[in-house]
C-alpha cells in the first residue's frame, strides 16, 4: 500500500533501509575478513549468515518492486530515467548474484556454510578446488562493482538532494508525508509590470 503516490510504498521503503544497513555492514565486514587474517574465522560466522540474509530480503524486495510500481520521478529526463532503472536492475541483480557466489564458493571449497550452531545450508557446488578458485575470484570481482554501484546510488541521491534540490529523497525516507518539488518560477515573472 503506498501513503501517496509520490512515495514508494511503505513495505519498500523498510525493505530499501534495512538492506541499506545490512549491505553497508556487510562491505565492511569483507574488507575486515580481508585486512585481519587473525580474526577471520570470527567474521566469517557473522558474514555467511548476513549474506544469507541479504539474499532473502533481494528477492522479497525484487517481489515486492513487482507488486509495487515505484512513484513516477517528476523532473526526470527520459534518458536520467533509463539511467536509473538501470543502475536499480544493476544493483538487485549484484544483491542476489553477491551472496549466491559466495554460497556456491565456500561449497565448492568444502567448508560448512553455517548460518546458526544448529543451522547449516546444503551445498550448491561440487567441492572442487578449480572451481572454488574462480568462484573467489568471481565473489571479489562482485563485491568491488557492489560497492561502485551503491557509491554510484549515494552520490546521485546526494546531487538530487543538494544540487538539484527535487526532493527526490523524500520517496523513500520514512518521516512526514513527502511533498514534491515545485516547478521552478520564471524570474522574469517577478520583474513583470503591472
Amino acid at each position: 500500500m503506498s501513503d501517496s503516490p509520490t512515495r514508494y510504498a511503505f513495505t519498500s521503503r523498510v525493505l530499501h533501509w534495512v538492506m541499506a544497513i545490512l549491505v553497508i555492514a556487510q562491505l565492511f565486514l569483507g574488507v575486515a575478513m580481508v585486512a585481519s587474517l587473525d580474526a577471520y574465522h570470527l567474521l566469517r560466522t557473522v558474514h555467511q549468515p548476513l549474506g544469507f540474509a541479504i539474499l532473502v530480503l533481494a528477492v522479497v524486495r525484487i517481489g515486492n518492486r513487482v507488486l509495487h510500481r515505484p512513484p513516477p520521478s517528476a523532473g526526470m529526463r527520459p534518458a536520467e530515467r533509463m539511467v536509473a532503472t538501470g543502475s536499480e536492475c544493476l544493483l538487485y541483480g549484484l544483491l542476489v548474484l553477491q551472496p549466491v557466489t559466495g554460497w556456491a564458493m565456500l561449497s565448492a571449497g568444502g567448508f560448512p556454510i553455517a548460518l546458526t550452531a544448529q543451522l547449516s545450508l546444503p551445498a550448491i557446488a561440487p567441492r572442487d578446488p578449480d572451481l572454488y578458485s574462480v568462484l573467489r575470484q568471481s565473489h571479489t570481482v562482485l563485491g568491488y562493482l557492489l560497492f561502485a554501484a551503491f557509491t554510484a546510488h549515494l552520490c546521485a541521491i546526494l546531487f538530487h538532494t543538494f544540487v538539484l534540490r527535487d526532493r527526490i529523497l523524500g520517496r523513500m525516507t520514512m518521516g512526514r508525508r513527502h511533498r514534491p518539488a515545485q516547478p521552478p518560477q520564471r524570474q522574469d515573472q517577478e520583474f513583470r509590470v503591472s
